[in-house]
């Protein structure tokens, strides 16, 4: 009876950190691999002559995530984990050429940066910008990425129609946890389906937004309202559509498009 009672006690507090500090080893040392291996991968793409290419890939990012988070585990959550792999991920393309972030917060400037960093990591530079186009523009160059705030009073978003490359392929947060939608981001790089995806369409029709949404509803596309500025307003598609996607050909507005797409959430 007494070793059945002794067999069950937990482990001392001791043993617990002994534990920990193994395992933090370990970390280290895996990590230390993962980031020599990005750096292989680098001097792979410059031998092959894509040296020059922006790395960046959302669908692949979103694949990994995914993958991790519905994974069987017994304590970390989506939030530690998608914090952790986007350090990883953020510091593999700053490793293999430029990479930098210009971050637009409207009348919350920290909250932006905040989800700027979630999102990004910490290692490429980042600097804050006074205007949405600055950030829009800064997207242009090679490496660039804009992080913009949604906001009541500023219909950046709208300029992208008239963007031959770049497009949105982020939206901030990516987690319901962290809080409602904030922010896009947007670079010159390939937006593919995902399988949980969220396209993001702009439109100038007129009249409440309660009208394109019915319109867009009775043609099988279901929509929300994000944003609404400058006689334009931005809608959230649940899936993946085209740019030429017959459904939104036949939505209300004369200057409508397609601006990109980007993962739901990754914890819904």
């Amino acid at each position: 009876m007494s070793e059945a009672k002794s067999a069950a006690q937990p482990p001392s507090l001791e043993a617990v950190r002994q534990r920990i500090d193994a395992l933090d080893t370990e970390l280290l040392r895996l990590i230390d691999e993962r980031a020599a291996l990005a750096r292989v991968v680098a001097e792979a793409k410059r031998a092959a002559g894509d040296g020059d290419k922006f790395g960046l890939r959302p669908g692949r990012e979103a694949a990994i995530l995914r993958r991790l988070i519905a994974t069987e585990r017994r304590a970390a959550s989506p939030a530690l984990i998608v914090r952790i792999w986007r350090e990883l991920i953020g510091d593999s393309l700053a490793s293999q050429g430029p990479f930098h972030l210009s971050v637009w917060g409207g009348k919350d400037p920290g909250r932006a940066v905040e989800l700027a960093r979630h999102r990004f990591g910490a290692a490429p530079p980042m600097v804050q910008v006074a205007k949405a186009e600055d950030a829009v523009a800064a997207a242009r160059t090679r490496g660039g990425v804009g992080i913009c705030a949604l906001t009541a009073d500023s219909a950046w978003w709208g300029r992208l129609l008239a963007e031959p490359r770049l497009r949105v392929f982020a939206a901030l947060p990516c987690l319901g946890a962290w809080g409602p939608l904030s922010a896009l981001a947007v670079a010159e790089v390939a937006v593919e389906p995902t399988g949980e995806d969220v396209t993001f369409w702009v439109t100038d029709a007129a009249g409440a937004a309660d009208a394109v949404i019915d319109a867009l509803s009775r043609d099988g596309v279901a929509a929300e309202l994000l944003a609404e500025a400058g006689g334009l307003k931005l809608f959230g598609l649940a899936g993946f559509y085209q740019a030429e996607d017959a459904r939104l050909a036949r939505a209300p507005g004369r200057l409508a498009g397609v601006i990109g797409a980007a993962p739901a959430p990754l914890d819904v």
